[in-house]
């Protein structure tokens, strides 16, 4: 099993988040955060402690940018980030280097497709082509093994 540092995989699920997040409309960092709260149901809310540092480093980095009123809104090296495949690896950590680690992080992202699945979440419908695809794909490997 891999040894994860778990405090710096959330950091960085939070960032993909905040990008997620303003990717169609610049948001406020209360509204960032207001968004997250409600997308948790009030389990969970993000403290600015932990918002705008990273809103300010993202602008440095220029993944978002910062207007006059405000709201962050994502740049057009945010979008790249966000659409290319693997990109997660960049902000995680190493991406797998074995095989075993490449299955832990499928592994991973299946149990996440399966939790949205049985949340009846609507936007995993508009992916099932893709999901189809991937799985007809991992199934010739393990046919070939």
């Amino acid at each position: 099993m891999m040894n994860f540092d778990w405090a710096k995989r959330s950091h960085k699920g939070l960032r993909k988040w905040i990008m997620y997040i303003v990717r169609d409309s610049s948001k406020s960092g209360v509204e960032i955060m207001d968004i997250m709260e409600a997308n948790l149901q009030g389990w969970w809310r993000p403290s600015p402690g932990s918002i705008y540092p990273m809103l300010k480093n993202m602008v440095k980095e220029g993944v978002l940018s910062r207007s006059d009123e405000d709201k962050y809104a994502l740049t057009d090296a945010g979008k790249d980030e966000i659409e290319r495949p693997w990109a997660w690896a960049d902000r995680a950590g190493p991406a797998p280097r074995t095989v075993e680690g490449a299955l832990e992080v499928i592994s991973s992202y299946a149990s996440y497709l399966e939790d949205l699945h049985r949340s009846k979440d609507e936007g995993l419908s508009e992916h099932a082509g893709e999901i189809k695809e991937l799985a007809e794909r991992l199934s010739k490997v393990g046919q070939s093994a």
